[in-house]
């Protein structure tokens, strides 16, 4: 088998040498014949239509020289004048005051190093069987002293109210109302109670 497989090629090899397979070709399709075809004739174009006319422009006319004279006031000078003058700068605004804050008020109150001291009863309202409360008005001064006191609401009973305004005068040391933080003078309230059991 090997040796039929060299002889298929030997063979081979000589038709290709030879020109036996262009014969082998030229057999089996035959003799190739070549027309030549004529040519389309290109279509012609149409051609371009006739540019528009153009219509001539009417010849130039120049515009007739009016002069008109105004005759010059000096109001207007004034005008110009009065409009490019320097003005002074705008006055600013006033700066708005800032809100006014409440002062912070502490009214007069018993001292604790001094504790306030007790009326004396009067013997004849003890007698009588008087009692009651009596508030009264102190003016305190700066050093706690009392300036002035007056009844504000009355016990019911004149000598019980005059003990207590005698007593408030005589011997109370107060301390002093404060407004932010400094002493001043001012009204404050204090009450006297008057007991028989006392």
């Amino acid at each position: 088998m090997f040796l039929g497989i060299v002889v298929l090629h030997v063979l081979m090899a000589w038709g290709a040498v030879s020109g036996l397979s262009r014969q082998v070709v030229e057999a089996v399709l035959g003799p190739i014949e070549a027309t030549i075809i004529d040519e389309m004739p290109e279509p012609q174009d149409e051609p371009p239509p006739p540019p528009p006319e153009i219509e001539a422009p009417p010849p130039f006319v120049p515009p007739p020289d009016i002069q008109i004279n105004i005759p010059q006031q000096q109001q207007q000078t004034t005008a110009i004048q009065q409009v490019t003058r320097e003005r002074p700068p705008p006055t600013p605004p006033p700066v708005a005051a800032p809100p006014k804050r409440e002062p912070v008020i502490v009214p007069p109150r018993s001292n604790p190093r001094r504790p306030l001291t007790q009326p004396e009863y009067p013997p004849s309202s003890r007698r009588a069987g008087e009692a009651g409360t009596v508030v009264l008005e102190v003016y305190v001064l700066e050093n706690g002293r009392v300036g002035d006191a007056r009844v504000k609401q009355s016990s019911g009973y004149p000598r019980l109210d005059e003990a207590a305004l005698r007593e408030v005068k005589r011997s109370w040391r107060l301390e002093p109302g404060t407004q932010d933080g400094k002493p001043v003078a001012m009204w404050g309230q204090f009450a006297v109670t008057f007991r028989l059991t006392d």
